[in-house]
């Protein structure tokens, strides 16, 4: 893989069988410590509601959390979700974030609502469908961050404070061609999502690209891919490791989310046929192997893609392997 091509984390604080959500935010921050050291670019944590195994519900909370935890690194969402949060709300903490850390802090805005449809409710306390008033929200958000309503817009009199004047760079993330048409339109750089939805990903990045517009933050178009990795010594360590990710999914896929299960588990669980088609249908887009597989994993989906950066997610059940993983993804 290019020496170009950027790497990042993307961590949705996993909460393994047998542990707690104050140890996963725990192993987030020697999580991230381990990648400033590394090099990784930027590291992001994700928004999940109602979902025993990831304790990563409150983005801003634990973004402030890190970046006091570490010095260079960027750190930001991947993402909020902007339809369960109030346009105002969002400037107001990402602006004090920018504020307390200049220069670090990213906003990845999402459309989804991270959780069921019960829990959405909860959340945003409104039955109608908010994704299709994402494009008015982001709109409102960007007004408040800059400080640039029309003088007859409703919200023209407030203040975002702090807010206006402290926007960090904004990016869309995706999973179809909805985010990657309205990035490309409004010059905004895009991330897709293809942890979870891998068979989309070159349609996705060939429609943004075809829609780009330069913007005054954005010159040109700028791909960032999430990807699961899992990367140990050998290939059967790996593909042990994964074996986490792979039951959790079908636990979440039959309306049984839990904590995150250990590899033992994995291996004693009574799959189906049908499990095991689900399972192989999602595992096909994760890369597992030791580091040579890894990388020439890595490598073929940037030429496929021409993806400027991959921000790595690797949900394992032990730490340690977990931690291990990012050191041979990064070459160390």
């Amino acid at each position: 893989m290019s020496d170009e091509v950027k790497l990042s984390v993307l961590d949705l604080a996993p909460v393994p069988d047998g542990s707690t959500p104050a140890d996963a935010l725990r192993n987030s921050v020697e999580l991230v410590r381990l990648a400033e050291r590394l090099g990784y670019h930027r590291y992001w944590v994700a928004e999940h509601h109602n979902m025993p195994g990831i304790a990563s519900s409150s983005p801003p909370v634990l973004i402030g959390h890190l970046a006091s935890a570490t010095e260079r690194i960027r750190i930001g969402s991947g993402g909020v979700m902007l339809p369960n949060h109030a346009p105002l709300v969002v400037a107001e903490q990402f602006g004090m974030l920018s504020a307390l850390h200049d220069g670090r802090i990213d906003l990845g805005l999402g459309r989804a609502p991270g959780t069921d449809q019960v829990t959405a409710h909860a959340l945003r306390r409104d039955a109608s469908p908010a994704a299709d008033e994402f494009p008015r929200q982001l709109g409102e958000l960007i007004g408040f961050l800059d400080g640039e309503f029309p003088d007859d817009h409703p919200y023209a009199s407030i203040t975002a404070v702090p807010g206006r004047g402290y926007r960090p760079p904004i990016w869309l993330l995706g999973s179809s061609g909805y985010s990657a048409q309205l990035a490309g339109a409004l010059g905004m750089p895009f991330s897709f999502a293809h942890h979870f939805a891998g068979d989309n990903t070159v349609p996705a990045v060939e429609l943004y690209r075809s829609s780009f517009r330069p913007s005054p933050d954005l010159a040109e178009p700028y791909v960032m891919l999430g990807v699961s990795v899992f990367c140990a010594d050998t290939e059967d360590e790996a593909r042990r490791m994964a074996s986490s990710q792979e039951l959790s999914f079908l636990q979440l896929r039959t309306g049984r989310p839990g904590p995150l299960p250990s590899p033992e588990q994995a291996a004693n669980y009574p799959y189906t046929s049908l499990d095991r088609q689900l399972m192989e249908q999602r595992g096909q887009h994760t890369v597992v192997g030791d580091p040579k597989q890894v990388a020439e994993q890595l490598t073929e989906l940037v030429a496929r893609t021409g993806a400027q950066e991959l921000m790595v997610t690797t949900q394992a059940w032990d730490h340690a392997a977990r931690l291990h993983s990012y050191e041979l993804v990064a070459g160390h």
